[in-house]
């Protein structure tokens, strides 16, 4: 399985961006796909969840996004994606997805991580 984020970038604060993830994988939708990210000096940290289709794909954010971040799946495209709306510098990390296993509802990376793309908020 391969994980290609794009649509990372600059942002100003208040602003707004989308990160993209192209999976490259068979049933698509049958997985849960979670959106993470880093910053230098922290562990990696889980910031929206999407539950396989087979559990009514349910979404799940952390605190910190709650309001702000969206995920959907666009899944004849296999692709994930995580909408970001009113966004803050405490926001720039470096964003990862990735998924968990087959038919669940949890968001436990359970493959190698692709490259990341960096998101940074700044005026």
């Amino acid at each position: 399985v391969q994980f290609v984020e794009s649509g990372g970038g600059l942002v100003q604060p208040g602003g707004s961006l989308r990160v993209s993830c192209e999976v490259s994988r068979s049933f698509f939708a049958n997985y849960p796909y979670g959106w993470y990210r880093q910053v230098p000096g922290k562990q990696r940290e889980l910031v929206a969840c999407i539950s396989s289709i087979t559990t009514g794909s349910k979404t799940v954010y952390a605190d910190a996004v709650k309001g702000r971040f969206t995920i959907f799946k666009e899944n004849v495209k296999n692709t994930v994606h995580l909408q970001m709306n009113s966004l803050k510098p405490e926001h720039t990390a470096v964003y990862y997805c990735n998924s968990g296993n087959y038919g669940s509802s949890k968001c436990i990376a359970t493959e190698n991580w692709g490259q990341g793309i960096q998101v940074t908020v700044s005026s």
